[in-house]
């Protein structure tokens, strides 16, 4: 492909990718991921792919634990290589991706760029996450604070060093 200089688009369906699904809260009815991928060859015939990705899916806000839809978008360049020493001979603005053989598993490259592109902590806007609306709420009437449950009073596991610290000494 990279010596025709082949161009690829189309869609992905999530579900498919087990690694992104499990990384993800969850994938929308039908999630699918556009992908646009071009194939080339450079002045010293190295292989490279340019592509674009774009999905939405939800995933779980870091401040309030609850699901977020969040848009997700990569858009990469990766030289193709046939093993680690080849990959460090390719120039900075190359990403490697290393393929076996003549092959390359366009799924995974997939998967790998949309792995790539989850961001590291999602949060809803501060405005949009319940728990910023929780606290908010807490910092204008304090005494709107629930009482911790009378129940919830659990006897301090360390109770009992203690009482061993005490015959020590």
């Amino acid at each position: 492909m990279a010596e025709t200089g082949a161009e690829l688009e189309g869609t992905v369906p999530l579900v498919r990718l087990d690694r992104f699904r499990n990384a993800v809260f969850a994938i929308p009815e039908g999630g699918d991921c556009l992908v646009r991928l071009e194939f080339s060859a450079d002045s010293q015939r190295r292989r490279i792919v340019r592509g674009e990705l774009e999905t939405d899916v939800e995933l779980e806000c870091q401040r309030c634990m609850s699901g977020m839809t969040a848009h997700v978008s990569s858009a990469f360049e990766l030289g193709l290589v046939t093993s680690d020493d080849k990959a460090r001979q390719l120039p900075s603005e190359l990403e490697p991706f290393v393929v076996e053989g003549e092959a390359l598993d366009l799924w995974t490259m997939v998967e790998d760029e949309l792995l790539l592109a989850l961001p590291a902590y999602p949060l809803h806007e501060r405005e949009d996450c319940p728990a910023t609306a929780d606290l908010e709420a807490l910092e204008a009437d304090p005494a709107a604070s629930p009482e911790p449950d009378p129940e919830d009073k659990r006897e301090n596991p360390f109770k009992v060093l203690e009482g061993l610290k005490k015959t020590r000494h």
